[in-house]
C-alpha cells in the first residue's frame, strides 16, 4: 500500500471556503455544477482511492492506515492511498473538490458541510455521502499542574491551542469556551495539530490544549508519563446547554481511561465519521467498503476498533446524505 503524501498546506477557514466556492463555480475543474458541487455520473467513478486521515499524532491517521490494508485486501481491484490531513474541513473540501475519494470527519462538521453552515457556509458541498460513524470522540482539555487552571472559566486569558486549521475540532472548542462565558478575543488561540499542541503544552509555550479524539488517546498517556497531566471538567449544565443547541453530545471519561484520571471527566462528544464521494466512488464500492468498515473491525488494533459496530453506524449522521451503497448495505442489515 502506498502513503500519499500531503498535496496541499492547510488553509485558513476564509482561505478554504473561497477555494471551495471558487470549485463550485469552475466549469473545467473537477468540481462540476455552478451550486457547489460535482455532476458525477458512471465514467467519474474509480478505484484509485486517497483517504484523508488527519495529523500524525491522532487517531484518525492510524486508522486510516489500517483501513486502507483492509480495503486493499478485501475489495478487489482498488488502491488506497492514505494521507495525513488537517482532519475534518480539507478532507471534506478535497472531497468536494475531487481530489480525494475517503475521508474522516467529525460528525457536526459533515452535517455543517451539506447544510453550508459554519465555515462551508456559501460553499454547500453536494457530492459527500455517509459511510459510517466509527465511534465516539470526545473533547479534551488539557492542562498541567501549576497553571491554575481548574475549571472551563479559569481558561480566559489563558494561551490555548484550540485545533489545526481544517480541523473540527476549532468548533467544538468555541463551543466549551463559549458556554463559559469566554468569547473571541478573550484568551489567545493557537491553531496547531493535536501532536504540536501537546508539545507547546509540554514545553509551556501554552497553557491548554482543547482536542477532540477517540478514547483513550496513546499520545496523552505519553505526555502524562513525564508531566503532571490534568484533563479539566466542564460545567454539567454548561455541557448540556451546548447539547441541546447542537449535534454534540454529553459525555463522560471515565477514570479508567488515564492512568493519571482519578475521578469522571464531563465533556462533550461527536462521532468520527467516514465519508465518501458520491461522484467518484460507485454504490458497488462503497457497499464493498462499508461491509469491509464492519466485518473487519475486530482486526483493527487502536483501542478504538473495540468501538465499531452496527449499533453506532448511523450516530449522528443528521442531515448527511447515506451514500447509495452503504445505504444497500444497511438496509440489508435492517438498520434501516
Amino acid at each position: 500500500m502506498r502513503i500519499a503524501r500531503r498535496t496541499f498546506t492547510a488553509l485558513g477557514p476564509v482561505a478554504a471556503l473561497g477555494l471551495l466556492a471558487a470549485c463550485g463555480n469552475d466549469e473545467g475543474g473537477s468540481g462540476g455544477t455552478s451550486n457547489g458541487g460535482s455532476g458525477g455520473g458512471e465514467g467519474d467513478f474509480v478505484t484509485d482511492l486517497t483517504f484523508g486521515t488527519g495529523g500524525t499524532g491522532g487517531v484518525y491517521y492510524p486508522l486510516g492506515g489500517e483501513y486502507a490494508t483492509i480495503y486493499e485486501n478485501n475489495i478487489d481491484g482498488i488502491t488506497v492511498n492514505y494521507t495525513d490531513s488537517g482532519a475534518s474541513v480539507e478532507n471534506i473540501g478535497k472531497i468536494f473538490q475531487g481530489e480525494w475519494q475517503l475521508g474522516i470527519s467529525q460528525s457536526d462538521t459533515a452535517n455543517a458541510a451539506v447544510t453550508g453552515d459554519g465555515e462551508f457556509e456559501g460553499a454547500q458541498v453536494d457530492n459527500l455521502g455517509w459511510i459510517a460513524a466509527l465511534y465516539p470522540e470526545a473533547a479534551h482539555i488539557v492542562t498541567l499542574a501549576g497553571t491554575g487552571i481548574e475549571t472551563v472559566a479559569d481558561l480566559a486569558g489563558k494561551r490555548i491551542a484550540v485545533g489545526d486549521v481544517g480541523s473540527g475540532t476549532r468548533n467544538v472548542s468555541d463551543a466549551i469556551l463559549a458556554a463559559a462565558g469566554i468569547e473571541e478575543g478573550g484568551y489567545e488561540p493557537f491553531e496547531q495539530d493535536f501532536a504540536s499542541s501537546l508539545n507547546l503544552l509540554r514545553d509551556g509555550n501554552i497553557e491548554a490544549s482543547i482536542f477532540v479524539v477517540g478514547t483513550p488517546t496513546g499520545s496523552l498517556g505519553d505526555l502524562a508519563a513525564t508531566n503532571d497531566v490534568k484533563l479539566v471538567s466542564m460545567d454539567e449544565a454548561e455541557a448540556q446547554g451546548v447539547a441541546d443547541s447542537s449535534l454534540y453530545e454529553v459525555y463522560t471519561i471515565e477514570p479508567d481511561a488515564y492512568d493519571f484520571l482519578t475521578e469522571p471527566v464531563t465533556t462533550l462528544s461527536v462521532a468520527a465519521a467516514l465519508v465518501g464521494s458520491t461522484t467518484q466512488i460507485s454504490p458497488d464500492l462503497a457497499y464493498g467498503i462499508t461491509k469491509a468498515t464492519f466485518e473487519h473491525a475486530e482486526t483493527i488494533t487502536l483501542p478504538q476498533g473495540d468501538l465499531i459496530s452496527h449499533d453506532y453506524a448511523l450516530f449522528g449522521r443528521g442531515d448527511v446524505p447515506l451514500h447509495p451503497g452503504a445505504e444497500k448495505y444497511y438496509q440489508e442489515q435492517g438498520l434501516l
